[in-house]
């Protein structure tokens, strides 16, 4: 058994032995000068060595682009290399851009207008002196109800008196008009199933921020995690929740209007989807879609 062992060992060997030494000779590649024909320049290379340096290249470029992908825009241009959480950097950077065009047409008219001024194209504007007594003329002719008018009214309130259709049967605490907290664009939804009593607006830098109804501040302080919060108390048991602001405007006992502002929100620097603006609205402890009661 031994020695058959050895006989196929040999005849192995023997084969692969042409085929190391092909790998090992060596080829003499010359560049010759074509009038003297005299050697410029020559290199040997072996099959083995050809086969080492196309592999090493091969490695070299491989390594080189996968770390330009990874560390330069260039893995964007790539097909279906970007995600999801492009889109709010893409928004957020459409609005910055949209809002600097807006800025940069109002101070090319607010040159225009000054260089106007300056030549002398802009005449001043004439003030004409009032007279009140033609005022009061005029009012008394605005408010006076003419015939016409008393008759329609009349019609109308006889014909409306005992119409129960034109009854309202809703409560008047659902007549209330909600203000807009905020300028932006929603990048995630109210989802009370897992979590999540709220919406996340993507806004302008430096946004203000406004109470969507009247109430008073019930809270306004600095927090780790959401930033600066702001909570307003509304009647008939509305809560509104104002998070990751920048900037309060008012503290906490202060009565705000609907449409005032109390808080600023947005910043310049970029920061991740974490640090968006984010709004909830309760009612008698229980979280409402901020989308069934107010237009984004």
């Amino acid at each position: 058994m031994g020695r058959l062992y050895n006989k196929k060992m040999k005849k192995k060997s023997n084969k692969l032995t042409p085929f190391i030494e092909k790998m090992r000779f060596k080829y003499r590649v010359s560049v010759l000068n074509e009038n003297t024909l005299e050697e410029s320049w020559h290199i040997r290379l072996s099959r083995a060595s050809v086969f080492v340096y196309v592999s090493a290249f091969l490695l070299f470029t491989f390594v080189l682009l996968t770390l330009l992908i990874l560390n330069t825009p260039i893995a964007n241009y790539l097909p279906g290399y970007g995600d999801d959480g492009n889109r709010p950097k893409i928004i957020q950077q459409s609005m910055l851009v949209d809002s600097l065009v807006q800025k940069n047409a109002m101070n090319d008219d607010y040159l225009y207008l000054i260089k106007q001024i300056v030549l002398g194209k802009v005449k001043p504007d004439s003030i004409r002196s009032l007279d009140s007594a033609t005022i009061k003329e005029k009012a008394k002719t605005f408010v006076t109800r003419s015939d016409r008018e008393k008759e329609f009214t009349e019609k109308f309130e006889d014909e409306e008196k005992y119409n129960l259709a034109s009854i309202d049967s809703k409560p008047a605490e659902d007549m209330y008009v909600f203000f807009r907290p905020t300028k932006g664009v929603i990048s995630s939804s109210f989802d009370s199933n897992n979590g999540h009593y709220g919406i996340y607006l993507i806004t302008s830098p430096n946004e203000s921020v406004v109470s969507v109804l009247e109430g008073t501040v019930l809270f306004a302080s600095f927090t780790f995690d959401d930033g600066y919060v702001i909570q307003v108390q509304h009647q008939n048991n509305y809560i509104s929740i104002y998070k990751n602001n920048t900037k309060l405007l008012k503290k906490v006992g202060e009565r705000v209007k609907g449409g005032e502002s109390i808080a600023v929100t947005g910043s310049s620097n970029g920061k991740k989807a974490g640090a968006q603006f984010y709004f909830e609205l309760w009612k008698q402890g229980k979280p409402i879609n901020p989308e069934d009661v107010i237009i984004f």
